[in-house]
């Protein structure tokens, strides 16, 4: 292996430029990785985050539009990535849309879109970056941000929780699939995350949720941050959830008899 193949560290994260992909790109950046990353709308918005971390991190970044729900858009943005970047150390599968919507009203473009883009359009970017990773040589990391919906069941949910249930399921044989090459494959589930700003669902959330508050970017950046680095080497095929304990207590209605409703979470600390 060349040695800059060994030393330098590179990473591809598809959904870049804004929220949790945003923080992604921002985290490896901070830890020295030059970055690509994807993006679908705003093409100012992303030239200027790749302007605003070449500058403050000292490190490689460039930005790509790309629609990953089309056919050859995962294959395309991979090579392109490879050829800016040199080669690919840690891919990590972000993009993506949600639908919250009965089966009774999802129409099939809707399902098509959400199947498309959050699972096939992760498998074809994870299929050609493995193959670059095993034809070089390199015993890099593939990060899948999926969602705790993959695992409690909500009205609403049936393909997107359905979608990324998939996908961690998906996960564990890639894990297996690369493992003899060094190549570890995880999952990172964030569960209610503030992405932004002026988000009074999440206020609602907070007191619902055990460790009292909800997620944020960087809490999601820093589990995908961890999870690609030397110190969980012994991780893979598995799915770090990064929910605060959101979906541990059980149903949301329980709570102890005779005691007001505080909050799904809620636990006496008397």
């Amino acid at each position: 292996m060349e040695k800059n193949k060994a030393t330098r560290k590179t990473a591809l994260v598809t959904g870049g430029s804004r929220g949790i992909g945003k923080g992604i790109v921002t985290a490896l950046a901070q830890k020295g990785y030059d970055v690509c990353f994807s993006y679908v709308t705003s093409r100012d918005e992303a030239e200027q985050i790749k302007a605003d971390i070449t500058l403050k991190y000292g490190v490689k970044c460039e930005c790509f539009h790309a629609s990953l729900n089309e056919k050859n858009a995962p294959i395309n943005l991979v090579n392109k990535a490879v050829d800016f970047l040199g080669h690919i150390s840690v891919l990590v599968n972000n993009a993506g849309i949600t639908i919250f919507k009965s089966i009774l009203e999802m129409t099939p473009d809707e399902m098509d879109s959400l199947i498309d883009l959050d699972f096939r359009g992760y498998l074809l970017t994870a299929m050609q970056v493995a193959r670059h990773m095993t034809d070089q040589g390199i015993q890099g990391n593939i990060v899948h941000i999926t969602s705790t919906r993959a695992t409690r069941a909500y009205p609403g949910d049936s393909v997107y929780g359905g979608v990324k249930a998939g996908m961690e399921r998906a996960c564990e044989s890639m894990a297996l699939d690369l493992a003899p090459h060094g190549i570890r494959v995880n999952c990172v589930a964030p569960g209610a995350t503030r992405v932004r700003e002026g988000q009074a669902f999440y206020d609602y959330l907070d007191n619902r949720i055990p460790l009292g508050r909800v997620g944020t970017v960087v809490d999601v950046a820093n589990a995908v941050t961890w999870v690609v680095s030397e110190e969980a080497s012994y991780i893979t095929g598995t799915t770090v959830r990064v929910d605060g304990g959101l979906i541990l207590p059980g149903m949301p209605e329980w709570r102890n008899e005779g005691t007001e409703d505080k909050g799904w979470g809620f636990v006496d600390k008397k």
